[in-house]
């Protein structure tokens, strides 16, 4: 895998992958995020230029003009952001098939949930919590490329719940005052919603090879 190598000092980022569960984890120590069904990417801001990079280490900064302009808007001289691309419907459901096409980049928004470094700041160390609340505060002023992915404190199984009942992918389980962790981790659960159209689409791709 590429990584995203940033030009300040001790940033060089693998994206942070969740491990699988078939169900949320309990208590206290977590938060939950719905999944949102999209193409995970990298947002870098490096004084004037914005890069959007995949999983994978692709640049998709082409493919998504309007999510460039949203992270090219914020106020600071440089930041990486992890999240997701997406594209929803009417109802506001993420349509995977939306962002898959090209003809449709233009529309994509980056769901963000994690902010990875900040004008110099390397925060990946910092508690996931503290990371957030500086993602939420850079994301105060509301843009049509970029939004906060909101993540709830209550039981696992009640955000699971209605994640499903939405259609949603599923979601997202992270443990309270865990740092940005490097490839898979245990501290990131993830979900699946055994009805979304992801569900199905990884089972059909996994039954190709």
């Amino acid at each position: 895998m590429r990584l995203f190598r940033s030009r300040l000092p001790l940033i060089s980022i693998e994206p942070c992958l969740p491990s699988f569960a078939k169900t949320p984890p309990t208590g206290p120590d977590w938060i939950h995020e719905i999944k949102h069904d999209g193409f995970r990417v990298l947002a870098r801001r490096d004084g004037k230029k914005v890069r959007l990079i995949s999983r994978k280490g692709k640049d998709l900064t082409y493919r998504f003009p309007l999510a460039v302009q949203a992270v090219s808007a914020l106020p600071v001289h440089s930041c990486i952001i992890d999240g997701e691309a997406i594209i929803s419907d009417a109802p506001g459901l993420a349509v995977f098939s939306l962002i898959r096409s090209y003809r449709n980049g233009a529309r994509a928004t980056v769901c963000a949930f994690d902010l990875i470094e900040i004008d110099g700041e390397d925060l990946r160390w910092r508690p996931i919590e503290d990371r957030k609340a500086a993602l939420k505060k850079l994301l105060h002023r509301s843009h049509p490329g970029i939004a906060f992915n909101k993540h709830f404190d209550v039981e696992g199984t009640v955000v699971f719940h209605h994640a499903c009942k939405l259609g949603c992918e599923g979601i997202v389980s992270k443990r309270l005052g865990s740092p940005y962790g490097f490839g898979r981790s245990n501290d990131w659960i993830k979900v699946k919603n055994p009805a979304a159209p992801a569900v199905k689409r990884e089972a059909e791709e996994d039954w190709a090879r």
